[in-house]
């Protein structure tokens, strides 16, 4: 009897583990991004369908509730392209949540801080068995020094803004991160609104989000040293003509950096063309 017991407790625990086994294609999440969130015109930024996200909130909230019940054992045993895949998306998939809980009452992210509280410190969710807040995610996992050391996540990270890089109409994955961290970098740096070279000035006009995160493109990251080693290695993206990227190339140009546009990158107020 006492054996009957244990097999049936064997039986009993296999399937409910391989039930509750993490999705590490993110279907649910990848659906919701196919479904609403497009590319733009020149395929550089994107746009987010709030209002159809806010009708699918249940199935987000589903999504958000899987990453919610990764526990930390189960995470630290995951590949680091699993683990940050992970992160970033749990980043992206909050974040939208996060608008949804005033939307479409607002303009900008922003609107849900004040000057004593910022959005990103809510502590509005659980990851790996904690309250949580965003920037939690960002600065404390994503950014950490001696971990991931990967500058290109601040093209897949999104904080709800026209000024930011796109949200990629897909959930990123451990097997597709790299081609994905690679074409959303270039998808950005090719956006001559906000990454540019001004001839007349000899200078790269660029996102503040160079200013911002000038560290993680110093620290050795990628093979990079500096802002200037890492945009003479974008050089495409960034100068039409050859003698523009040769001084690009060269590290022999002015860095300047451009206003960021805070406002929400909701389809329903895409500027008119």
């Amino acid at each position: 009897m006492k054996s009957l017991l244990i097999l049936l407790s064997i039986v009993l625990v296999i399937p409910a583990s391989s039930v509750l086994a993490f999705d590490h294609q993110h279907a649910r999440w990848d659906m919701l991004l196919k479904s609403h969130v497009f590319w733009g015109e020149d395929g550089s930024a994107s746009w987010v369908r709030y209002s159809d996200f806010k009708t699918d909130r249940a199935a987000l909230k589903t999504y958000l509730s899987e990453l919610s019940a990764v526990p930390q054992s189960e995470f630290d045993g995951w590949t680091e392209p699993r683990q940050l895949a992970f992160l970033i998306n749990a980043y992206n998939a909050f974040t939208i949540e996060l608008i949804l809980t005033e939307y479409p009452d607002l303009d900008s992210i922003k609107d849900l801080g004040s000057f004593f509280s910022s959005p990103w410190k809510k502590e509005f969710f659980t990851l790996l068995g904690e309250k949580r807040h965003l920037d939690w995610i960002e600065h404390d996992m994503i950014r950490e020094p001696g971990v991931y050391n990967e500058p290109r996540i601040h093209f897949v990270v999104n904080c709800a803004a026209i000024g930011c890089p796109a949200l990629r109409p897909e959930a990123l994955t451990a097997e597709r991160l790299e081609a994905q961290l690679a074409d959303s970098t270039a998808r950005f740096l090719r956006d001559a609104s906000r990454n540019r070279y001004a001839p007349d000035d000899n200078a790269l006009k660029v996102s503040r989000i160079f200013d911002w995160y000038r560290k993680d493109f110093q620290r050795g990251w990628g093979g990079y040293d500096s802002l200037k080693d890492f945009f003479a290695a974008h050089t495409g993206q960034l100068a039409d003509s050859g003698a523009g990227r040769q001084r690009i190339k060269s590290g022999d140009v002015e860095i300047d950096y451009l206003d960021y546009d805070w406002s929400l990158n909701d389809a329903a107020r895409m500027p008119s063309h």
